[in-house]
């Protein structure tokens, strides 16, 4: 199936595009330049590989979630102080 200048005003006009002349001339040239393209990967022959959706398999892609108490918490923390009961104390930004 070959893109036609009607066809390329078709589908401008359902996408509320607007194209000089010159321009739906250079789209006809390169939707059809596309399709020969898929065309020529159609010949390939694929009976023999099987369908991906990754490159490489998702091993650990859904490995269990597990909570874990993180060692270092303390020393991460320890330059926020003071905190009171729990919270971070800051300086007043708002009147």
């Amino acid at each position: 199936m070959a893109v036609t200048l009607e066809i390329v005003r078709q589908v401008a006009a359902l996408a509320r595009l607007e194209f000089l002349p010159q321009e739906e001339e250079r789209l006809v040239g390169e939707l059809n330049r596309i399709l020969e393209y898929m065309e020529k990967l159609g010949e390939l022959d694929t009976a023999q590989v099987e369908p991906t959706a990754h490159i490489i398999s998702p091993i650990d892609a859904f490995r269990p979630d597990e909570a874990e108490v993180f060692p270092g918490a303390a020393a991460l923390l320890a330059p926020a102080d003071p905190r009171d009961e729990g919270y971070f104390r800051v300086p007043r930004i708002i009147d």
